[in-house]
């Protein structure tokens, strides 16, 4: 039997804050109540598909409960922009789960038009014990799933003794420039210590190709130190740089054990950028859970659970070479007031006005968590409160999909009842923060001649595709997706599309190396 309560409590071992400027309701609405047999718990976000849909995971629900505490393995699910709800796959749906349970990541859309993701527990080991040491029946797996459901299993951790390729991945995988796959696993791996991660090992960080061949390219906790200087247990996955280096956070670890960012190159040479609580009393923030996000300044922001000066986290900017700016500490005034919200634990979006979005785990007018915008400069406005039955506890990084809207997930909360371990299913709700639509190219840089796949909206009827001014060749797939390629002389910038409607611009510049 899978112990899933304990399973759920892994997914964000925080369970518990802001000088906040006003802000209009900007038009919140909860698109989708999970009700258990359609999907339960929803820690990852959604991700927009090529076919303009919305696609995401639950770690817990759908139709094969028996296998976990009668609560369900988890599912992976289709969202239109309007609602509609369909179960692509439903976890354990194989003897012992050798396909894997308890998704606790989103999935990443890749550009071969299938969708690829983790799961924290099952896979072909599942007899490990590291594994079951933590609670896990089987150390997770990576697979690929198509947009109609059919699932593959790449990968199946603890495959090497002592599980030195690691297990229990939390985070999203990145699909990087060099087509691979990126990502952490929560332990595991060849480094240790005895104080401070036992025999679990520390996590390690990983490449995996679409096939599914895996390298292990860095074992946290193998530099030493009282805390794990290099870090330990990560929780978050990893970004690609303009740089081509990957970039990331640890939430415990560092010089300070308080938690890092971190630079490693594709081959897995790590730097530690900045060790949190540097300063007196954790000013500048603990516990960095949530992935970072470059901007089109070239700096990281990021976010803290923990930390600052009221102790309910921060946001946070640092620069490529690790010079780090608090620039808000969220803050709870009384025990039931914490207006912006408080402990966030996820990655901020920049959005195409320039400015942050995201959510806090707690906090709120309700104390059930919130959405927030930031400014570049720290200044957060509240955007909505949540209060239960429209979600708890968000802890998944907000999307801005190609019509301009802001998509997100609430772990917790919602119109039904799934079992007496919290409060609601989740849901699935939208933001909308009066932006305009754009364009998502995949990926975001390549060669000349590389394919090019551009995302969006009534795309339809097209007749001009430019890479910062030079004409491209495009072929109309559908209303959500064009392809081309990158153009001879083109140079790095945006990506403009003429449709009957109008020209939509990318979101991002798009790098031709």
């Amino acid at each position: 039997m899978k112990n899933y309560q304990l399973l759920k409590g892994a997914c964000f071992v925080f369970l518990l804050a802001a000088t906040t400027i006003a802000a209009p309701a900007q038009g919140f609405k909860v698109l989708v109540n999970f009700d258990g047999s359609d999907g339960d718990y929803p820690v990852g976000g959604v991700v927009q598909g090529f076919d303009g849909n919305l696609y995401g995971t639950t770690s817990a629900g759908g139709n094969n409960g028996s296998e976990c505490l009668g609560v369900g393995c988890g599912s992976i699910f289709k969202i239109t922009p309007a609602g509609t709800l369909t179960t692509l796959y439903s976890f354990c749906n194989q003897t012992n789960c050798t396909d894997g349970y308890g998704p606790v990541a989103g999935l990443v859309q890749a550009s071969d038009g299938n969708l690829y993701g983790i799961t924290q527990s099952g896979g072909v080991n599942n007899n490990t014990e590291i594994c079951l040491y933590t609670y896990l029946d089987g150390c997770g797996t990576v697979f690929k799933v198509t947009p109609t459901g059919t699932l593959t299993t790449l990968y199946s951790f603890c495959s090497q003794a002592n599980c030195a390729d690691g297990a229990g991945p939390y985070a999203s995988l990145l699909q990087a420039s060099d087509g691979n796959f990126y990502g952490t696993t929560n332990i595991g791996g060849s480094g240790f210590d005895l104080s401070f991660c036992s025999q679990l090992g520390c996590g390690t960080a990983f490449k995996v190709t679409p096939t599914g061949k895996l390298t292990t390219l860095h074992s946290f906790c193998s530099e030493g130190g009282s805390f794990c200087t290099d870090g330990a247990y990560p929780q978050s996955g990893l970004i690609e740089g303009l740089d081509g280096s990957l970039y990331g956070t640890m939430a415990h670890g560092g010089a300070n054990g308080s938690g890092t960012v971190f630079k490693m190159t594709p081959g897995g040479t790590l730097t530690t950028l900045y060790s949190f609580c540097s300063q007196a009393n954790c000013a500048d923030g603990s516990l960095p859970a949530g992935n970072l996000v470059q901007a089109s300044d070239g700096n990281f922001y990021g976010t803290t659970f923990f930390g600052g000066n009221h102790d309910y986290g921060t946001i946070f900017k640092i620069t490529p070479t690790g010079t780090l700016t608090t620039l808000h500490q969220f803050q709870c005034p009384s025990a039931r007031d914490c207006p912006g919200g408080a402990n966030p634990s996820t990655a901020l979006v920049q959005a195409t006005d320039g400015n942050f979005y995201g959510t806090t785990q707690t906090g709120g007018i309700n104390f059930a968590g919130a959405v927030f915008k930031a400014t570049p400069t720290g200044a957060v406005a509240t955007l909505h409160d949540f209060d239960m039955t429209d979600g708890y506890r968000p802890t998944a990084t907000l999307i801005q999909a190609t019509s301009g809207v802001l998509y997100g997930t609430a772990q917790q909360g919602g119109a039904n009842f799934c079992s007496a371990f919290y409060p609601g299913c989740g849901t699935v709700f939208t933001e909308q923060v009066r932006l305009g639509p754009f364009v998502e190219t995949l990926p975001t840089v390549g060669r000349v001649g590389a394919n090019i796949i551009i995302l969006g909206n009534a795309l339809s009827g097209a007749t001009s595709v430019t890479l910062n001014g030079t004409p491209a060749t495009f072929t109309v797939v559908s209303s959500t997706e064009i392809k081309t390629t990158v153009p001879t002389g083109a140079t790095s910038g945006k990506v403009q599309v003429t449709t009957p409607h109008g020209t939509l611009t990318s979101n991002v510049v798009f790098r031709v190396k």
